[in-house]
């Protein structure tokens, strides 16, 4: 059901809402969370399609907002969706005029009561998330580096203005890479003395990746470019050899060890709507990101000065032995 108001209010958008559940035979709103997205007209159809498919596991209330230009009077369109895409409720609003700059009191009558709040910007990344008004009335906010002109430095300056709730979808895009090197890390291995991440040249993801891998095993790290498609290699060398994981397709990934066979490992570009529903699973602020980007805004070529994870937790332990 698609409902288009024209020249309207937050009221009329309410009482929309409220009728269509009614028609379709579900009184109550059944939503778990709000997701606002600050997008644009170009970036709607694909920004709210990849909600939609998040809101198959985590019902919501999906609020697109698509500031129109400088308008002279100041206007307020809707179009109202419920059971189009999903289980969730979607409300796209266009803004005219001076409206487009208070976008936050517009939005705040329509969250969902007593839900969480999140707020993601499908292109290109605000100066400080937190600060901005649509970002300050929620609990997480999502950035999408790669979206932008200047992935990299996007990325630095977010480190710079980084606020508890703070998170990018650079940063899910490597979660199955963070979870087949830890996993692979788990075995038996000599020392790590490097780190080296192979991708397409601007990968923020990379960085992200890089800034993970100095963190966590205490050492330099090189992040240097390939053909791609996105990340296409980590390599780590050790004492006794070289652990390699390569990914050239995109889709399949060749773990390597020097005393073992080579194992494959389905490893796919996860769509958006993936990234978005991983990032709706968690409400606390994400410290490992943080960590992250604050080590590759800082460099990665030197090693940490406090080794972090597992050997941390080693060495604290034979400290109080």
């Amino acid at each position: 059901m698609i409902i288009d108001l024209a020249n309207t209010n937050t009221r009329k958008i309410q009482d929309a809402l409220t009728a269509a559940r009614h028609r379709m035979g579900g009184p109550a709103t059944g939503k778990v969370l709000t997701l606002i997205i600050a997008t644009t007209e170009a970036a709607q159809y694909d920004a709210v399609r990849a909600a939609a498919g998040a809101a198959r596991e985590h019902p919501c209330r999906i609020i697109g907002v698509i500031p129109r230009g400088t308008a002279e009077e100041s206007r307020l369109d809707a179009e109202v969706r419920i059971g189009e895409t999903g289980p969730g409720e979607t409300v796209l609003l266009r803004l005219y005029g001076e409206l487009a700059e208070h976008a936050d009191s517009v939005v705040l009558p329509l969250l969902v009561p007593d839900t969480p709040v999140f707020t993601w910007w499908s292109g290109s990344a605000p100066q400080q998330p937190s600060t901005e008004p649509l970002g300050a009335m929620a609990q997480r906010r999502v950035t999408d580096t790669a979206g932008g002109a200047d992935p990299l430095g996007t990325l630095k300056r977010l480190a710079d203005a980084y606020t508890p709730g703070d998170t990018d979808l650079a940063w899910a895009r490597i979660t199955p890479w963070r979870s087949l090197l830890a996993a692979a890390l788990d075995q038996p291995h000599a020392d790590i003395t490097a780190a080296k991440v192979e991708a397409a040249p601007n990968n923020p993801s990379a960085a992200l990746l890089g800034g993970w891998l100095a963190v966590r095993l205490a050492v330099p790290c090189e992040v240097s470019p390939s053909y791609g498609p996105g990340i296409t290699a980590v390599r780590l060398s050790t004492r006794s050899g070289r652990i390699a994981v390569t990914r050239p397709d995109g889709r399949v990934a060749t773990l390597s060890r020097l005393d073992q066979p080579d194992r494959q490992v389905a490893l796919h570009r996860r769509p958006t709507a993936e990234l978005i529903a991983e990032e709706l699973r968690r409400l606390d602020p994400d410290e490992v990101y943080h960590d992250a980007v604050a080590r590759y805004a800082k460099g990665l070529k030197e090693p940490s000065k406090e080794p972090r994870g597992a050997k941390a937790r080693a060495r604290a332990r034979a400290k109080k032995s």
